[in-house]
């Protein structure tokens, strides 16, 4: 079962899961998600805050594990609408797993993210890094990493949480992408001004400590990550474990150089705007993937900025 499952990130995984023969279903309230996204498996639409509904689709399913997707993830909408992030990431998220507990359902892959690290002392960052998120993203997806890690200690729970850095790019074989209305991602928001659906592109901030002044992010393609979560869940499968993963390649890169290689792909030499800081960003944010790469024997397949942003220009052309 994978909620949220016809979103960015969900609908890749659903893809991926299908393509080795997974019975799938998704659900999903379509508030930022679309149907047409959901290429494998039953799509049941409905929302995490309605028990109802959300028990009857366990119940009838009875998924061996499930995938939890479904969240806000803007940072810098957390930052003036705290308590949406929170009702949906946190409360909703404590509702999921009240019913799948309640329903004997006890696999459970978690969507969580590097914000919950906030400004890191130390750069790659570590699973064991202090959580000490700086915006209510990064807050509501912590608290739900506590609370796995306390029904797991009572025997409640079998998980995995996977820390995402930047996720980016399209399905290489260009059957879904990032569909978002108003998307807040660099890479896309980059290609949209390429296109011509935005004047101009502002970089927030070229004053951070960094090598050109730019925040610098690991981004990492939405295949590969798909990839990581099957692995995690075919670890649950076999094995009563309580982890916690990052997801990243190791590798950052500032916003100057994803605008430049955007420049290269495109072949499109669209205007940028340097503006102030946003609320809520670090300098710099990269992962230590030392742990998954081992753990699960994780090999990503697609680790070039290039072909990232390559396969994002593909889909973002047939929209």
């Amino acid at each position: 079962m994978v909620t949220g499952g016809a979103g960015y990130i969900g609908s890749h995984v659903v893809k991926a899961l299908g393509d080795k023969g997974y019975d799938i279903l998704v659900y999903d309230n379509l508030s930022s998600g679309r149907a047409k996204a959901v290429v494998c498996g039953k799509l049941v639409e409905g929302d995490l805050g309605d028990r109802a509904a959300l028990e009857k689709t366990v119940r009838e399913f009875r998924p061996d594990a499930v995938m939890h997707f479904a969240a806000h993830i803007q940072v810098n909408e957390s930052m003036s609408k705290p308590l949406k992030y929170y009702r949906n990431n946190t409360s909703n998220a404590f509702t999921l797993l009240e019913t799948l507990a309640e329903n004997g359902v006890d696999n459970f892959i978690f969507s969580s993210t590097a914000a919950v690290y906030g400004i890191p002392d130390i750069t790659p960052v570590v699973e064991t890094a202090p959580l000490s998120p700086i915006n209510p993203y990064g807050a509501s997806k912590m608290f739900v990493e506590l609370a796995l890690k306390e029904l797991y200690g009572l025997e409640k729970i079998n998980y995995i949480a996977l820390r995402y850095f930047n996720v980016a790019g399209a399905d290489p074989e260009g059957m879904i992408g990032q569909n978002y209305k108003d998307a807040t991602h660099l890479i896309t928001r980059a290609l949209k001004t390429a296109k011509g659906e935005f004047d101009k592109l502002k970089i927030f901030g070229t004053d951070y400590d960094t090598k050109d002044g730019t925040c610098i992010r690991d981004y990492i393609h939405v295949s590969d990550l798909a990839q990581a979560h099957i692995l995690a869940m075919e670890r649950l499968l076999k094995n009563r474990e309580g982890a916690v993963y990052n997801l990243g390649y190791g590798k950052g890169y500032s916003v100057r150089e994803v605008v430049d290689m955007t420049r290269r792909v495109t072949g499109i030499d669209f205007v940028t705007e340097e503006t102030r800081r946003r609320e809520g960003d670090p300098a710099e944010l990269v992962a230590d993937s030392s742990k998954i790469r081992e753990a699960l024997e994780w090999i990503p397949k697609y680790n070039d900025l290039r072909f990232i942003i390559e396969t994002a220009w593909n889909w973002e052309k047939k929209l």
